[in-house]
């Protein structure tokens, strides 16, 4: 979940839920809540480790932070010297989850679920292809970023990189925790608690209660950030970088002789190549996901107390 989470377009979420946890998740995040606080003002250590399901929730945590730590850093300068085949290794992972989730949470389309598809599907097209934002780079705008982007890595469907992405933050969140920049991170890190504890209690009541239609939605935003993942894109609007030179703001995707003719060689063998690597991981993660038992639906398991 966490290499996921580093990862635009991939979703710890959807991690969580090809791999059977995700209703287990949802209901220790869930569990985190009032009487978690009063048992731990009360010292009742065991109690509180029992009621927030710390056995599953404490590795899980360590097994996160530890990916995005050590990771971060290799994601970096893996995208500034082989951009086309991590994007390409991405779009491979992000096309064979939506499959997985189409075939084991959607079942059979109807045309209400279709209509909820379509819409995810459309929503990040206007994301993808729309003009960039540009989110202020201080404490606040760490702040808020967390926020919205902890929304969506929660998310199966739609990732909380991605959000940063739009927002333009993703490459300064990761500068954050490659250069230990403790006092944007601190900033970051209570926007992410703040915006898990009220919105994971906002998706159980809605899963709860139209969970087919939310399902399908998420699965739309899955195959709509597909083309922000292709590899091959042409930047056409930057943005100054605050260092003397310029990041891009909006890039538009070309086909691989488009690519070739306009920026230089598509590295098209190699691409397909990583792409089938990205997919065989997901085949590889949800088989042994099978293999421990059958996976967990979005929607099962929410009545934890």
């Amino acid at each position: 979940m966490g290499m996921a989470d580093l990862i635009p377009g991939v979703s710890g979420g959807t991690v969580a839920l090809i791999s059977g946890i995700y209703p287990r998740l949802l209901a220790a995040i869930t569990a985190c809540n009032m009487k978690a606080l009063h048992l731990l003002l009360r010292g009742q250590w065991r109690d509180l480790w029992q009621h927030v399901d710390g056995a599953f929730l404490l590795p899980l945590i360590l097994g996160i932070g530890t990916a995005i730590i050590t990771l971060a850093g290799v994601l970096k300068v893996l995208l500034e010297t082989q951009a086309l085949l991590v994007w390409s290794f991405f779009f491979g992972l992000v096309w064979v989850s939506s499959l997985y989730l189409i075939r084991d949470e959607l079942g059979s389309l109807t045309f209400r679920t279709g209509a909820f598809l379509v819409a995810g599907i459309a929503v990040m097209l206007v994301l993808g292809l729309g003009p960039g934002l540009e989110f202020p780079r201080h404490q606040g705008g760490f702040f808020a970023a967390g926020m919205l982007g902890i929304c969506a890595m929660i998310l199966p469907g739609i990732s909380g990189s991605f959000i940063l992405v739009m927002l333009g933050m993703y490459s300064a969140v990761i500068a954050a925790v490659v250069e230990r920049d403790l006092g944007l991170l601190l900033f970051f890190g209570l926007g992410c608690a703040t915006g898990l504890m009220a919105f994971s209690r906002i998706l159980v009541w809605i899963l709860e209660r139209a969970r087919g239609e939310t399902l399908a939605l998420l699965v739309g935003f899955l195959l709509g950030s597909l083309v922000i993942l292709w590899p091959w894109q042409q930047v056409v609007e930057t943005v100054a970088d605050g260092k003397g030179g310029e990041r891009p703001l909006r890039s538009l995707p070309v086909l691989p002789h488009q690519y070739d003719a306009i920026l230089g060689d598509s590295q098209l063998l190699a691409c397909l190549l990583s792409a089938i690597a990205g997919g065989v991981l997901i085949v590889v993660l949800h088989r042994l996901a099978q293999r421990s038992g059958t996976p967990g639906r979005a929607g099962a398991g929410l009545d934890r107390e």
